[in-house]
């Protein structure tokens, strides 16, 4: 049968013309498939390249004043001169930093809208009943910027002067002490839970929108504690704050004889911050790599270095890929510390 058909020309002919149309239209397809793919590759590598051509966002949760809009508008000076672009601070406070990430979350992904935000950015999605942003799928991590301990102060006029006596004397005035927070759910609120929690000395909270606020009210005496960023530093050398513990496993460099709270009283205890950039998720992988080396160089500078150190910071570079192994680990601890604690939303 085989035979007979491949020697019969009439029947050959016309397969073979079907099997060259068949042929043809694949081969077009996959040619024009190809050309999209290189078309797609082609412009993500120029815009990569003339990236930035206009001047950039970054979007700062909190008011001026405080800890991460410090390290935020430094960061943004650094990046600025690498990029040769202006960077543009847009301080969106409230909700405890959610009204900012939010509003950075819709921004378009393509470079030019950054967010700087801090433990809350992970503490927010267990704290808050709900938020509208995934802390690991919403945004694109850049690199951390920086990380710092909390140091537990107290107003002079106190008749106390070490962990133990706080926690005695809480605990025989259950909610008489307040104690200022940088706002809800930031880490200056969590750490002052985790300590109640812990210690069993009950307080009230006294919220405010960022801890530039914050000073003000602990040096006046309106508020007897406060669980603070490095920003009470220079209060304390003045006296105007009494330093009692750092909230680290470690001690403070600039102040060896003073304790941390898991030394103090409470094992195991331990808060700290950190600072980070990101950019909506599908940001080109290009830009997030481009702006990740530029801001790792500048904050590598022995400007940077020391200025951070005056400031109770301590520089932490980091790649993509550790940021986001941070973040995803940062939302399972918080949760842990939150949902063991019966910590909420007020």
């Amino acid at each position: 049968m085989v035979y007979a058909v491949m020697n019969n020309p009439s029947q050959i002919r016309p397969r073979f013309e079907q099997e060259k149309v068949r042929l043809t239209q694949w081969t077009g397809l996959t040619r024009r498939a190809y050309w999209l793919w290189l078309l797609l590759l082609l412009s993500a590598l120029t815009k990569a390249q003339t990236y930035p051509t206009k001047p950039l966002r970054l979007v700062v949760p909190f008011p001026p004043g405080g800890a991460l809009d410090f390290v935020a508008r430094f960061s943004a000076s650094k990046l600025s001169s690498s990029l040769a672009q202006p960077i543009v601070i847009d301080n969106r406070p409230g909700a405890g930093g959610n009204i900012g990430i939010e509003w950075a979350a819709k921004a378009p992904a393509d470079g030019y809208t950054l967010l700087a935000a801090s433990s809350f950015y992970t503490i927010n999605p267990s704290f808050y009943a709900h938020v509208n942003y995934d802390p690991i799928k919403d945004f694109e991590p850049i690199s951390l910027l920086s990380s710092y301990m909390l140091f537990l102060v107290i107003h002079p006029s106190l008749p106390f002067r070490s962990v133990k006596d706080l926690i005695t004397f809480a605990k025989q005035h259950q909610y008489e002490l307040n104690y200022a927070s940088a706002g809800v759910g930031t880490t200056t609120h969590i750490a002052a839970e985790l300590f109640s929690y812990m210690s069993g000395a009950r307080m009230t909270h006294i919220p405010y929108k960022g801890s530039g606020m914050t000073m003000p009210a602990s040096i006046s005496g309106q508020v007897a504690i406060q669980f603070s960023s490095p920003a009470a530093i220079p209060f304390v050398q003045s006296g105007k704050l009494v330093l009692l513990a750092v909230t680290s496993s470690k001690r403070s460099v600039s102040f060896p004889k003073i304790p941390t709270i898991s030394e103090a009283a409470l094992p195991g205890y331990e808060a700290t911050a950190w600072n980070a950039l990101f950019t909506p998720s599908g940001t080109p992988n290009a830009i997030v790599r481009r702006i990740n080396e530029d801001i790792n160089k500048g904050l590598s500078q022995p400007d940077a270095i020391n200025l951070y150190a005056k400031q109770g910071f301590e520089i932490n570079n980091s790649s993509p890929e550790a940021l986001a192994t941070l973040i995803k680990s940062e939302v399972v601890k918080w949760s842990k510390v939150i949902n063991a604690a019966g910590i909420k939303a007020e």
